[in-house]
């Protein structure tokens, strides 16, 4: 950029380039700093690349404190206390940010995840599968509770067998962003033994406690879609003298009212289904509730494994 002023003053108006060259290189390092602190954390890191000057007062902790939100210093400390009192070690709020970004924070007991949208900053929960609502949940005949290491929890809950899922999940809007578009996912694996849910899709809401909620259906099988569209319905066998080879099952095309949503793979190695999204409004008030069920096919269903439900704003 430097460069681009100085050929400007090969030309006539060589006069002024010097101005914009001089008022831009004698900016107080403070005055940059307050305005990259009305930015954005995306924002602020491509300003850097502008010059010295602004890569300099990019690393400011005032600028990197307005991109953590208000409570962070109590969330910070409750995640202390869950670690055994060791405190988080940073040299810049900077680093503290991208910490908070990329190393979740384990809160409540065990219960909840923390972090921050590396883009925003705006806040991120996962609801561990402890601090869920699951129907039969405590009957070790119907699910049982084990330990992952590839979850970020101590705890992991792993379907048996039921023939009523359900899981619900419950978080105070007032620990969410304002003005901020959230979208709630629940986390899973299946596992060589997952069965029943192949063509009956479940249901997923999202919406305020106590008032109307958004509905749709999901699949919780990569490959159940196809199968859903074409059933295979076996050929009947017209008695004895009929019993030699069939030919091909008959394939019957199944027409689909909706289309329905399907898992997807994380980067952390397991899948996850969308549950909605809901924009929580600045000031609002209540319990943003989440679910999953299928109750509806009466089949028995298995080997699922939850790790919970995560809540993090929607991507632009």
């Amino acid at each position: 950029m430097r460069s681009r002023f100085l050929k400007m003053e090969d030309h006539e108006d060589g006069v002024e380039g010097c101005f914009v060259d001089d008022f831009f290189w004698s900016l107080p390092e403070g005055f940059v700093a307050k305005a990259l602190s009305l930015t954005s954390p995306r924002d602020a890191c491509r300003l850097s690349l502008v010059s010295s000057l602004f890569r300099s007062a990019a690393e400011w902790d005032a600028v990197w404190e307005t991109f953590l939100p208000l409570d962070y210093q109590k969330i910070v400390a409750e995640a202390e206390v869950e670690d055994g009192g060791c405190s988080l070690s940073f040299s810049s709020k900077k680093q503290l940010y991208l910490r908070l970004c990329d190393r979740p924070l384990i809160i409540d007991g065990g219960n909840k995840s923390f972090s921050l949208d590396k883009k925003t900053g705006k806040k991120c929960y996962m609801l561990a599968a402890r601090d869920l609502s699951i129907v039969w949940g405590d009957t070790p005949r119907y699910w049982r509770w084990i330990s992952s290491p590839e979850s970020r929890f101590t705890e992991v809950a792993e379907l048996i067998s039921v023939c009523w899922f359900e899981v619900h999940g419950r978080i105070s809007t007032s620990m969410l962003s304002p003005n901020t578009t959230y979208v709630a996912f629940i986390v899973f694996k299946s596992t060589s033994e997952t069965y029943g849910f192949e063509y009956q899709p479940a249901e997923v809401s999202i919406g305020i406690s106590g008032l109307e909620t958004q509905t749709q259906t999901v699949i919780l099988e990569p490959e159940a879609e196809q199968r859903r569209r074409y059933p295979v319905v076996p050929r009947r066998r017209m008695g004895m003298f009929h019993r030699r080879h069939l030919p091909n099952p008959l394939i019957v095309p199944v027409i689909q009212t909706s289309k329905c949503n399907g898992p997807k793979q994380r980067e952390d190695g397991w899948m996850e289904i969308e549950l909605g999204e809901y924009h929580i409004k600045k000031g609002e008030e209540g319990e943003l509730e989440m679910s999953m069920t299928e109750v509806k096919g009466g089949n028995w269903k298995g080997g699922l494994v939850i790790q919970g439900i995560e809540i993090r704003p929607k991507s632009t």
